[in-house]
């Protein structure tokens, strides 16, 4: 289960559900080998979770399981609002986008979350009026429950949103931004650089995700015992925190995958204090914003990392 101190096993939410990732079609999952995969790594608690999924032959039951993925999806919901990260993504798409109209990107700008889920992101841009009118924001992800349950929640509170059920990466009209909130964790060995050389068709990216250090694996477990109820909210939130990619792992994959962005990491601590954030940004941007990015930023430059 570990290696070298890292566990690298799988997140509940990863092995209950699959799709195929060219027609997005949903793939049955054999209860049974997701059982057997967690015992072989001596999961006991994901067994568990497992366990009390209903299933119809050995199948597990594809509603059962997306209940149970949104029942998570709003208890992260709630950390999400607790940590302000709706303020904190806005709070550094803002400089990006005036740089792209600085630097003569005049049409209306396309931001695409990957990965959306219930959509909180998106929302909270759109509820806040963060970006402006000429800005779009489109939330896709693979799951047509969670990009359901996304739109019912802005239908609820009277938000334009747009959420779609697909591939980001493969839009008629691609993004001029990537961004993502805890999804950088859930790509392992080549899978990440695989990722990151999909964003060639934008202009710049931001992805959130948990930041690796020495902290991170009590912190997570003691937040997520404190706060959260549904049991495999807390299994996958301590192991998401547990997988992290390291910070320099992460800049030297972006930068030899999308050699065409300047990038580095955003917001490693807390009020410039050496205490560690819970979450931080890998950010990439055109050379020929850098500039005006920079200069955009202010005073938050001092959080962020040496730019390559």
């Amino acid at each position: 289960m570990k290696t070298n101190g890292t566990d690298y096993s799988p997140e509940i939410s990863d092995a209950i559900v699959s799709f195929d990732p060219e027609t997005l079609q949903r793939k049955p999952v054999a209860k049974s080998q997701v059982l057997k995969q967690f015992s072989e790594l001596r999961n006991r608690t994901a067994v568990r979770v497992v366990e009390r999924i209903p299933d119809h032959d050995g199948v597990l039951d594809a509603a059962a399981v997306d209940r149970l993925l949104i029942t998570s999806h709003c208890e992260m919901q709630r950390m999400s609002e607790e940590f302000q990260h709706g303020k904190r993504v806005g709070e550094l798409l803002k400089p990006i986008i005036k740089a792209l109209r600085e630097g003569g990107l005049e049409r209306r700008i396309r931001i695409v979350d990957i990965g959306c889920g219930t959509g909180f992101v998106v929302r909270w841009l759109t509820a806040y009026e963060y970006l402006g009118n000429d800005v779009e924001i489109i939330g896709a992800d693979f799951n047509e429950a969670l990009v359901n349950e996304a739109q019912r929640l802005a239908d609820a509170e009277n938000l334009n949103c747009t959420f779609i059920v697909a591939n980001a990466f493969r839009l008629a009209q691609p993004a001029d931004v990537f961004l993502s909130t805890g999804i950088l964790h859930h790509f392992r060995g080549d899978g990440l650089a695989d990722l990151l050389k999909q964003h060639a068709v934008a202009q710049a990216f931001v992805h959130f995700d948990f930041h690796c250090s020495p902290m991170s694996p009590f912190g997570s477990w003691l937040f997520h015992a404190v706060r959260m109820r549904e049991p495999l909210a807390k299994h996958d939130g301590v192991l998401s925190a547990v997988r992290a990619h390291p910070t320099r792992h992460l800049l030297a994959v972006a930068r030899a995958a999308a050699p065409g962005f300047t990038s580095a990491i955003y917001g490693t601590r807390l009020w410039r204090l050496p205490i560690p954030r819970v979450f931080h940004a890998l950010v990439g941007i055109r050379p020929a914003y850098h500039d005006a990015f920079v200069r955009n930023m202010g005073n938050r430059i001092a959080s962020l990392g040496k730019i390559e």
